[in-house]
Protein backbone atom coordinates (compact mmCIF):
# COMPACT_ATOMS: atom_id res chain seq x y z
CA UNK A 1 0.00 0.00 0.00
CA UNK A 2 2.72 2.33 1.00
CA UNK A 3 4.54 1.57 -2.57
CA UNK A 4 1.67 2.58 -4.24
CA UNK A 5 1.13 6.28 -2.35
CA UNK A 6 4.28 6.92 -3.51
CA UNK A 7 4.19 5.90 -6.75
CA UNK A 8 0.86 7.85 -7.14
CA UNK A 9 2.41 10.86 -5.21
CA UNK A 10 5.45 10.74 -7.71
CA UNK A 11 3.43 10.90 -10.47
CA UNK A 12 1.42 14.02 -9.53
CA UNK A 13 4.69 15.69 -8.82
CA UNK A 14 5.56 14.95 -11.54
CA UNK A 15 2.32 16.44 -13.71
CA UNK A 16 3.62 19.87 -12.64
CA UNK A 17 4.66 21.89 -15.47
CA UNK A 18 7.07 24.52 -14.29
CA UNK A 19 7.24 25.67 -17.94
CA UNK A 20 3.72 26.88 -17.68
CA UNK A 21 3.64 27.76 -14.15
CA UNK A 22 7.06 30.09 -14.78
CA UNK A 23 5.40 31.50 -18.19
CA UNK A 24 2.27 32.59 -16.43
CA UNK A 25 4.44 34.04 -13.17
CA UNK A 26 6.23 35.98 -16.18
CA UNK A 27 3.51 36.94 -18.24
CA UNK A 28 4.26 34.76 -21.18
CA UNK A 29 2.84 33.15 -23.78
CA UNK A 30 2.13 29.05 -23.28
CA UNK A 31 5.12 27.45 -24.14
CA UNK A 32 3.10 25.03 -26.02
CA UNK A 33 1.89 27.55 -28.43
CA UNK A 34 5.39 28.43 -30.13
CA UNK A 35 8.87 27.82 -31.02
CA UNK A 36 8.82 23.43 -30.57
CA UNK A 37 5.46 23.22 -28.62
CA UNK A 38 7.16 21.41 -25.72
CA UNK A 39 6.75 22.75 -22.03
CA UNK A 40 10.40 22.94 -21.22
CA UNK A 41 12.70 24.71 -20.27
CA UNK A 42 14.75 25.25 -23.85
CA UNK A 43 11.49 26.13 -25.56
CA UNK A 44 10.94 28.78 -22.92
CA UNK A 45 14.21 30.36 -23.27
CA UNK A 46 13.29 31.01 -26.85
CA UNK A 47 10.99 33.76 -25.35
CA UNK A 48 14.75 35.39 -24.51
CA UNK A 49 13.69 35.45 -20.67
CA UNK A 50 16.63 33.69 -19.16
CA UNK A 51 14.93 33.91 -15.80
CA UNK A 52 11.78 31.68 -16.75
CA UNK A 53 13.59 29.05 -18.50
CA UNK A 54 15.98 28.88 -15.58
CA UNK A 55 13.54 28.32 -12.99
CA UNK A 56 11.87 26.07 -15.55
CA UNK A 57 14.89 24.10 -15.50
CA UNK A 58 15.31 23.97 -11.63
CA UNK A 59 11.61 23.24 -10.78
CA UNK A 60 11.62 20.25 -13.45
CA UNK A 61 14.74 18.98 -12.01
CA UNK A 62 13.75 19.36 -8.16
CA UNK A 63 10.80 17.26 -8.76
CA UNK A 64 12.56 14.44 -9.71
CA UNK A 65 15.25 15.07 -6.80
CA UNK A 66 12.87 15.62 -4.80
CA UNK A 67 10.69 12.40 -5.23
CA UNK A 68 13.26 10.13 -5.78
CA UNK A 69 15.07 11.88 -1.82
CA UNK A 70 11.71 11.52 -0.12
CA UNK A 71 11.49 7.57 -1.22
CA UNK A 72 15.13 6.86 -0.46
CA UNK A 73 14.94 8.68 2.60
CA UNK A 74 12.10 6.55 3.78
CA UNK A 75 12.75 3.20 1.34
CA UNK A 76 14.22 0.09 3.78
CA UNK A 77 17.92 -0.29 3.06
CA UNK A 78 16.90 -4.02 1.57
CA UNK A 79 15.67 -4.99 -1.92
CA UNK A 80 12.19 -3.61 -1.17
CA UNK A 81 13.78 -0.11 -0.61
CA UNK A 82 15.96 -0.43 -3.79
CA UNK A 83 12.88 -1.40 -5.90
CA UNK A 84 10.21 1.47 -4.46
CA UNK A 85 13.62 4.12 -5.43
CA UNK A 86 13.22 2.67 -8.84
CA UNK A 87 9.42 3.00 -9.17
CA UNK A 88 9.24 6.28 -7.82
CA UNK A 89 11.91 7.32 -10.33
CA UNK A 90 9.86 6.25 -12.68
CA UNK A 91 6.57 7.32 -11.92
CA UNK A 92 7.84 11.23 -11.51
CA UNK A 93 9.28 10.79 -14.79
CA UNK A 94 6.61 9.53 -16.70
CA UNK A 95 4.06 12.24 -14.38
CA UNK A 96 6.01 15.18 -16.48
CA UNK A 97 5.99 12.82 -19.91
CA UNK A 98 1.63 12.32 -19.36
CA UNK A 99 0.64 15.21 -16.85
CA UNK A 100 -2.82 14.11 -15.35
CA UNK A 101 -2.54 18.85 -15.53
CA UNK A 102 -2.00 18.65 -19.03
CA UNK A 103 -4.74 16.22 -20.60
CA UNK A 104 -1.09 14.33 -20.60
CA UNK A 105 1.03 16.39 -23.04
CA UNK A 106 3.87 17.21 -21.07
CA UNK A 107 7.76 18.10 -21.63
CA UNK A 108 10.43 15.69 -22.57
CA UNK A 109 11.63 15.47 -19.47
CA UNK A 110 15.01 16.14 -19.72
CA UNK A 111 15.49 18.20 -16.74
CA UNK A 112 13.33 15.90 -14.49
CA UNK A 113 15.59 13.36 -15.59
CA UNK A 114 18.58 15.31 -14.50
CA UNK A 115 16.68 15.41 -11.19
CA UNK A 116 16.19 11.85 -11.07
CA UNK A 117 19.63 10.59 -11.75
CA UNK A 118 20.94 13.17 -9.04
CA UNK A 119 19.00 11.47 -6.50
CA UNK A 120 20.12 8.27 -6.86
CA UNK A 121 23.60 8.88 -6.92
CA UNK A 122 25.50 12.10 -7.59
CA UNK A 123 28.32 10.99 -9.00
CA UNK A 124 25.81 9.65 -11.75
CA UNK A 125 23.82 13.13 -11.92
CA UNK A 126 26.96 15.11 -12.63
CA UNK A 127 28.23 12.38 -15.20
CA UNK A 128 25.25 12.93 -17.28
CA UNK A 129 24.97 16.54 -16.77
CA UNK A 130 28.63 16.65 -18.05
CA UNK A 131 28.09 14.95 -21.02
CA UNK A 132 24.42 16.85 -21.63
CA UNK A 133 26.91 20.58 -21.08
CA UNK A 134 29.83 18.87 -23.21
CA UNK A 135 28.02 17.59 -26.36
CA UNK A 136 25.54 21.12 -26.13
CA UNK A 137 28.84 23.51 -26.14
CA UNK A 138 30.13 21.39 -29.20
CA UNK A 139 27.35 21.42 -31.16
CA UNK A 140 24.52 24.15 -29.33
CA UNK A 141 21.72 21.34 -29.86
CA UNK A 142 19.84 20.50 -26.42
CA UNK A 143 17.67 17.74 -28.08
CA UNK A 144 21.34 16.05 -29.21
CA UNK A 145 23.04 16.49 -25.95
CA UNK A 146 19.79 14.99 -24.03
CA UNK A 147 19.80 12.35 -26.81
CA UNK A 148 24.06 10.98 -26.23
CA UNK A 149 23.36 11.70 -22.30
CA UNK A 150 20.23 9.45 -22.58
CA UNK A 151 21.95 6.53 -23.97
CA UNK A 152 25.01 6.59 -21.91
CA UNK A 153 23.23 7.09 -18.48
CA UNK A 154 21.99 3.74 -18.20
CA UNK A 155 25.92 2.53 -18.73
CA UNK A 156 26.55 5.11 -16.03
CA UNK A 157 24.84 3.23 -13.77
CA UNK A 158 26.44 0.13 -14.31
CA UNK A 159 29.72 1.33 -13.80
CA UNK A 160 29.36 2.88 -10.51
CA UNK A 161 27.73 -0.71 -9.44
CA UNK A 162 24.47 0.58 -8.80
CA UNK A 163 21.28 -1.77 -8.57
CA UNK A 164 20.22 -3.40 -11.00
CA UNK A 165 16.97 -2.31 -10.81
CA UNK A 166 18.01 1.36 -11.36
CA UNK A 167 19.77 0.26 -14.26
CA UNK A 168 16.63 -1.13 -15.69
CA UNK A 169 14.56 1.86 -14.34
CA UNK A 170 17.12 4.13 -16.07
CA UNK A 171 16.85 2.54 -18.95
CA UNK A 172 12.90 2.52 -19.31
CA UNK A 173 13.95 6.51 -18.94
CA UNK A 174 16.22 6.69 -21.74
CA UNK A 175 14.20 4.78 -23.80
CA UNK A 176 11.29 7.13 -23.13
CA UNK A 177 13.01 9.81 -23.42
CA UNK A 178 14.62 9.23 -27.03
CA UNK A 179 11.30 7.96 -28.47
CA UNK A 180 9.76 11.99 -26.91
CA UNK A 181 13.06 13.39 -29.00
CA UNK A 182 11.50 11.30 -32.48
CA UNK A 183 10.42 14.72 -34.05
CA UNK A 184 14.10 16.45 -32.94
CA UNK A 185 15.98 13.06 -34.59
CA UNK A 186 14.26 13.90 -37.93
CA UNK A 187 15.21 17.47 -38.16
CA UNK A 188 18.49 16.55 -36.90
CA UNK A 189 18.50 14.48 -39.89
CA UNK A 190 17.01 17.43 -42.26
CA UNK A 191 19.04 19.63 -40.43
CA UNK A 192 15.71 21.55 -38.95
CA UNK A 193 16.60 21.32 -35.58
CA UNK A 194 16.98 24.77 -33.51
CA UNK A 195 19.82 25.24 -31.65
CA UNK A 196 20.07 26.30 -27.95
CA UNK A 197 19.34 30.30 -27.36
CA UNK A 198 17.37 30.94 -30.67
CA UNK A 199 14.29 32.31 -30.49
CA UNK A 200 10.78 31.34 -31.47
CA UNK A 201 7.59 33.11 -32.47
CA UNK A 202 6.46 33.56 -29.54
Amino acid sequence: MLTIVFVVAAYLLGSISFAVLMSKLFGLPDPRSYGSGNPGATNVLRTGKKAAAALTLLGDAAKGWGAVFVAMHYATGDANGVTLTALVALAVFIGHLFPIFLRFQGGKGVATTLGVLLGLNIFLGFAALLTWLLVALVFRFSSLAALIAAVATPVYVALLGLPPEWVFATSIISLLLIWRHKKNIQNLRDGKEARIGKRGSA
